[in-house]
């Protein structure tokens, strides 16, 4: 169930930006633009409750627990990135506004862009983390929630990952050919 409740979660938040932008951009209708655009949130409280209650009713924590403690954390550090990037879209294709920017891809802006987005990963970790830890602890039956913890430390290694390849731009900058 949690995981059909993620799929439905990601699918919500994509559908309430692209139904903000098109009031926002096509119908001209800013205040409802920003209702739609602020209900996103709503969808991360819903996906932690429901998780909460399955475990709390019985349910064997697995990936899918975890992933949605993560979904959560990604949702928050990197939500407001992800409006920003599809706005930019949108309003190119459909109110002439200026066209996106690639972003850089060599030298120092490259570097920093990409120790930007490990710390936004970090944040996500962050958020992510305790919510995992809380879980494991409100839920009390450690053996029963075990995958939590199991979750948190993968996700630790992948941070410790993404920080060696974000950082390494850092210390050998991408050049032009």
């Amino acid at each position: 169930m949690v995981g059909l409740l993620i799929i439905a979660c990601e699918i919500g938040f994509w559908v309430l930006i692209l139904l903000g932008l098109c009031f926002r951009y096509i119908f001209k209708m800013k205040k409802m633009s920003l209702l739609l655009l602020a209900l996103t949130p709503v969808l991360d409280l819903i996906l932690l409750i429901a998780t909460g209650v399955d475990l709390y009713h019985g349910a064997k924590a697995n990936v899918v627990h975890g992933l949605a403690a993560i979904y959560i954390g990604v949702s928050i550090a990197f939500g407001s990135r992800m409006v920003r990037w599809a706005d930019v879209r949108f309003a190119y294709r459909f109110a002439k506004g200026p066209k996106p920017e690639k972003g850089p891809r060599f030298g120092k802006e490259h570097a920093q862009k990409e120790r930007a987005g490990w710390y936004r990963h970090f944040l996500a970790w962050l958020i992510g983390t305790p919510i995992l830890g809380g879980m494991h602890l409100f839920i009390g039956d450690f053996a029963r929630t075990q995958p939590l913890i199991q979750t948190a430390f993968m996700w630790s290694v992948i941070l410790a990952a993404d920080f060696l390849y974000s950082f390494s731009f850092t210390l050998f900058p991408r050049k032009k050919d």
